[in-house]
């Protein structure tokens, strides 16, 4: 009867995400051939920490996971995130110092300090911002040498600057300024390009530096030149791109305002910083005023808008005894709110963190192009050393002209725009979903609804309101419906389930003085005993009669009448027979049928309900918003069994449950969601996905939105690889150019970028839609079991 207190931890044995560490690394921008960067399935939580200037792109986690991580026992020991251009130091049985790591850093070219949270978005970008002037400096300086150009030859001129190699010697002063090109455009990648060759471990700073070098020796300029200034151009794009996603995230950080007006005992107010309110202070909030902090309303009422954390659209009415939620707007009415959570540990920061370590979970796609990537870039290089050698060996062509189509398809060797546009896509995705109130924990959460082809849902709270009430009292032989009903509300004078809330509520109406029944226990999935005057007693459903050899005594005609109205039968006796019957209704959601609906209009084949409760009252609330398959009368265990079959028959399964007793059930699926997880940390923490309000329309837009994520993600994808094939095929042909080359691979990051970024800005990122059409009576046949 009682729902099950035990809070289970939520294991790691989904079948979906959880990947294994890979050896190999990801690149971007290139990378090299060997073993390197890991990063874990799970983002670090111990370990120590450190910032590192230009660590954003997995190319740089190649590169430090194979300088560092052998002097640690191996590359496992670290982890990464490329969003904060952090990395971490786990626990591992070779320890360094930190000043030996810093050093090891810094023979990679790149730099690095501990990791101080405050500062990492200052040091970001001041990063940023010297990128960005190198990059200016450069295509400055290139512009002004093409200008130099066209004045010196007139726009003839200029354009055979494009026509390829084989020039007349360029002038002075122009090959002047195209070199300060070249030296502003390789200065930030020459250092990580020497501790790339001291390795003897070739990645994209190297060979970029190498084609830039080349085209210097064979006098091409203005080659090389363009060549240094778009790569810096692509590495910039890179790092903002990364700033972007890392600022729609830390821009979650400003819905809660840094100060609370609290309200000291003396009845004088102070503007407090929020991170310095202790918890049971009393603070302020007017109307037009953001909440700062989570609280109860200890006096007045008011009217909040939630969507910053729950994505409602509609404003919530609070008064006393209500929560409330940092970030949240308080539109009218003055609030007296008790600070129930310090700064650290609201929705909102518990939010923010969990949406910043999310891209850490990386999606199978972006393993797939991290594993593509490895594949790509060394065969590239030996198709350029090929078209160096072959054809001057072999058909007797000039070896310069060859040697600069090899340079051409090094430049083309570099995947940025493959690789980066999959995370970008991952992390605006997330922080999309967390705008709208559903917080997916990682990449790998946001690729898996889109494939989702069975889904299982808890009954109570999820297709049911969750909100029960007596709905009729029978009582049975010479006891009353007074005497019924205290029997009853002993029993649940302790217990928080909903149930139990619905005898209490029922008692108080009648008048009842409730007297808490001594030694109580919950008798899983069949209800609750305990003893009063004397004498044991017990409630339960009709199963739990039956097992007390009471099973008779409940006429069949009432238990007929009642299951099939689909409302919940709930005995009540004690040691001699049965006292009588309650009858309990739930309300059925009034938009569930319409979201079944759409769930099956997406291609979710099979929607199976989960419950504790009777096969008649189960199937008549299953029968009403059209659920394909019903599995009742089902103990906490048999929902961990009915999932893992599920699990075995289907390729991608979901449950969604309250994150809390339904925590085993739900660690069996691919993905798990919880509902209403606003008000819980706990199914916050256990469930794969949260949404954060009870509205089960959002599964659907879940999945509509991980499909449109995915669209986007394949589409990049696409247009990446046929540009790259494109110019290797020209290459081949010796009919490409290395500006060509590169300003294609700009080009093209560009606009996989500016797609991915598309997630952020969506109308359906902003507004889900409400769950469905309204079906039925809001009082419909729905049931809540006992033990459920």
């Amino acid at each position: 009867m009682a729902a099950n207190s035990e809070t289970e931890q939520h294991d790691v044995s989904h079948a979906y995400d959880h990947p294994t560490h890979e050896s190999g690394e990801a690149t971007c921008c290139g990378g090299g051939t060997g073993s390197g960067g890991v990063i874990p399935s799970t983002p670090p939580e111990h370990g120590r920490s450190f910032q590192v200037s230009g660590l954003d792109c997995v190319e740089e986690v190649s590169i430090l996971s194979k300088v560092v991580g052998p002097k640690l026992g191996g590359a496992e020991h670290l982890a990464f995130d490329v969003i904060n251009g952090r990395m971490t130091v786990l626990e591992s049985a070779d320890q360094i110092s930190d000043s030996q790591i810093l050093d090891l850093v810094a023979s990679t070219g790149m730099t690095a300090r501990a990791w101080d949270a405050d500062n990492a978005s200052a040091d970001q970008a001041s990063y940023l911002a010297k990128q960005k002037w190198f990059t200016i400096l450069s295509g400055g300086f290139w512009a002004a040498g093409f200008l130099w150009h066209i004045i010196e030859t007139g726009m003839g001129g200029a354009l055979g600057l494009f026509a390829g190699h084989g020039e007349a010697p360029m002038p002075l002063v122009e090959a002047g300024l195209f070199a300060v090109a070249i030296l502003f455009g390789v200065w930030l990648v020459a250092p990580k390009a020497w501790s790339s060759a001291r390795r003897l471990s070739p990645d994209m700073n190297l060979l970029m530096v190498v084609a830039v070098a080349g085209a210097i020796g064979l006098g091409e300029f203005f080659e090389a030149a363009t060549v240094a200034f778009f790569f810096s151009l692509s590495l910039f794009l890179e790092s903002w791109s990364v700033g972007r996603a890392r600022n729609a995230i830390s821009a979650l950080l400003d819905l809660a305002p840094p100060t609370a007006r609290v309200l000291n005992d003396d009845g004088t107010e102070a503007d407090v910083p929020a991170s310095a309110v202790a918890i049971n202070a009393r603070f302020i909030v007017r109307g037009g005023d953001r909440i700062p902090l989570d609280g109860e309303v200890v006096d007045g009422a008011g009217a909040v808008d939630q969507a910053p954390i729950t994505g409602e659209s509609a404003l919530v009415p609070k008064e006393r005894g209500d929560e409330v939620y940092a970030g949240t707007i308080n539109g009218e009415g003055t609030l007296t709110v008790r600070a129930t959570k310090a700064a650290s540990d609201t929705v909102l920061a518990k939010i923010i963190r969990m949406v910043g370590d999310a891209h850490a979970r990386r999606a199978p796609v972006e393993q797939w192009v991290a594993k593509f990537a490895r594949i790509y870039t060394p065969i590239v290089m030996a198709l350029a050393i090929a078209i160096a050698l072959l054809p001057p060996l072999i058909f007797g062509g000039a070896w310069d002209y060859w040697f600069y189509n090899a340079l051409v398809l090094l430049v083309i060797a570099c995947p940025c725009a493959l690789v980066i546009s999959t995370p970008v896509s991952i992390v605006a995705a997330l922080t999309a979903s967390a705008r709208a109130g559903v917080l997916i924990k990682g990449g790998a959460y946001v690729e898996a609804p889109g494939k989702t082809t069975a889904l299982a849902m808890d009954k109570t709270g999820t297709i049911t309101m969750g909100e029960p009430e007596v709905a009729a009292v029978h009582p049975l032989g010479k006891a009353s419906a007074q005497d019924l009903m205290t029997l009853a509300a002993g029993l649940e004078a302790r217990s928080s389930h909903p149930l139990a809330r619905a005898i209490l509520a029922r008692a108080e109406a009648d008048g009842i003085n409730v007297s808490a029944a001594q030694d109580t226990r919950t008798v899983p999935g069949r209800g609750l005993e305990g003893r009063t005057d004397g004498r044991s007693i017990w409630l339960g459903s009709d199963r739990f009669a039956e097992d007390k050899g009471f099973g008779d005594a409940i006429p069949k005609d009432l238990r007929d009448r009642i299951e099939g109205a689909g409302s919940t039968l709930v005995a009540v006796g004690d040691d001699t027979g049965v006292t009588g019957i309650l009858e309990l209704r739930d309300r059925i959601r009034p938009d569930a049928k319409g979201i079944v609906a759409r769930l099956h209009a997406q291609g979710v084949k099979t929607i199976v309900m989960l419950t504790g409760d009777n096969e008649r009252t189960a199937r008549a609330v299953a029968a009403e918003v059209g659920i394909d398959e019903v599995r009742a009368e089902l103990l906490p265990e048999d929902k961990v069994t009915a999932i893992e079959e599920l699990v075995e028959t289907h390729d991608m399964v979901a449950m969604i449950g309250d994150g809390v007793n339904d925590a085993p059930a739900m660690a069996r699926a691919h993905y798990a969601i919880a509902m209403g997880a606003v008000g819980s940390d706990a199914a916050i923490e256990t469930a794969d996905i949260a949404l954060m309000t009870d509205d089960l329309g959002k599964v659907p837009w879940l999945i509509g939105h991980s499909r449109r994520t995915m669209s986007i993600i394949h589409q990049n994808i696409g247009i990446s690889l046929a540009t790259k094939g494109v110019f290797v095929v020209a290459t081949a042909f010796g009919v490409a150019s290395m500006w060509g080359a590169i300003a294609a691979d700009v080009g093209v990051s560009l606009l996989v970028v500016a797609n991915a970024l598309r997630l952020l800005n969506s109308q359906e990122a902003k507004a889900p839609p409400s769950g469905g059409e309204q079906v039925g009576p809001q009082m419909t046949k729905a049931a809540l079991a006992h033990g459920h």
